[in-house]
């Protein structure tokens, strides 16, 4: 065989290869992309008011992207009110989560509470374009449409803080005063000493632990990875943590018996669980825009009550943030868990300290 046609022959073999393997590779593209949208990418939410969603059965404002915000008031009317407060609820929360406090006590201090649906929960539209800012906008907006004036007070419990924290940083001219109540927290806050959040993290159920490294990592696996029984996964959403204080223990069996928790869950993430639960553990657990210990300290009281047997929150994190930020007055409570809407008086204590005596 001549050397051109030995040239020639290797030419083709090459040809010959590439195109096989570009076959190969577009076979293992087209078998991903199936896999991806078959069993990865999120089902799309369902809306309520939209056609085979939810219906609508809260008073709801609509905000300059065009998304519905729904939300509930208590306490006395808006017109009469002297301190008018917004609640962000927690992990599986609604805009029904307001502090229980006696309504002799709203009367007397003339308060006005209003609980809405974060982002995707409840009855409010999901925002795919969720982050720490537009959780700080919702809050502002929701006052202006509702009239509360240029200042108002601010409350949060457990992951529902997350909108807290974003206030103080992004609309803190907008605020009156602050109450957190057993904070979620991120353990990736450059703030904290690196051995102090290895401790504090290893010590969390492994589960939660890759909970929170995919919802950092690659959050768009979220959804997929909860599905899996047998990857690791949140004992949170599960019900399943290990609570060491009696009183929540206690709380979460009589919920999950009665299916309080299953009836909450169901309201909560009606709409899509991608969007409430799991866009909440995205943003919260994801990197943030700023790190709380940066902040300085605000033109308002701020306050913050945290168990000391908290089993979802390590106390010793929020102690030292509490330490770094020593505008925040700490309010730690002894032989006490997570829930701190069950411990009986405490949203009045609250109240008066935020309102009266800040």
């Amino acid at each position: 065989m001549a050397a051109a046609d030995k040239v020639d022959v290797k030419h083709r073999s090459s040809l010959g290869g590439a195109a096989r393997l570009a076959v190969a590779v577009g076979i293992l593209v087209a078998l991903g992309s199936w896999y991806y949208v078959a069993e990865i990418r999120p089902p799309p939410p369902t809306p309520c008011g939209s056609e085979g969603g939810p219906p609508v059965t809260a008073p709801r404002i609509r905000l300059r992207d065009g998304r519905f915000l729904a939300y509930s008031e208590t306490g006395v009317s808006r017109e009469r009110a002297v301190y008018k407060i917004i609640f962000a609820h927690g992990f599986s929360g609604t805009r029904l989560d307001a502090p229980r406090a006696s309504p002799a006590l709203l009367e007397e201090l003339g308060v006005y509470i209003v609980g809405y649906d974060r982002a995707g929960y409840g009855e409010s539209d999901p925002n795919p374009n969720r982050s720490l800012r537009t959780e700080a906008s919702d809050i502002a907006e929701l006052a202006d449409a509702l009239e509360l004036g240029s200042r108002f007070y601010l409350m949060g419990f457990s992951m529902g803080c997350h909108s807290v924290w974003a206030s103080i940083k992004f609309i803190p001219g907008r605020l009156a005063g602050v109450a957190f109540m057993a904070p979620v927290i991120n353990y990736r806050w450059p703030g904290f000493p690196k051995n102090l959040t290895k401790e504090a993290y290893s010590q969390q159920e492994l589960g939660d632990q890759w909970a929170l490294r995919v919802s950092y990592y690659a959050p768009w696996l979220l959804h997929w990875w909860m599905k899996q029984s047998w990857l690791p996964v949140s004992t949170v959403i599960s019900g399943k943590t290990n609570l060491p204080n009696r009183f929540d223990t206690q709380a979460r069996e009589y919920a999950i018996k009665h299916r309080i928790f299953e009836k909450r869950m169901k309201l909560a993430t009606q709409q899509s669980i991608q969007e409430s639960y799991y866009r909440d553990m995205s943003v919260m657990f994801g990197k943030w825009e700023f790190d709380p210990m940066d902040l300085m300290q605000p033109p308002f009281p701020v306050h913050l009550w945290q168990g000391d047997e908290d089993g979802l929150v390590p106390v010793a994190l929020q102690r030292y943030i509490c330490s770094r930020l020593s505008w925040i007055d700490y309010h730690e409570l002894k032989g006490t868990g997570h829930y701190l809407s069950l411990v009986e008086g405490l949203a009045e204590v609250v109240l008066k300290t935020l309102l009266v005596k800040s």
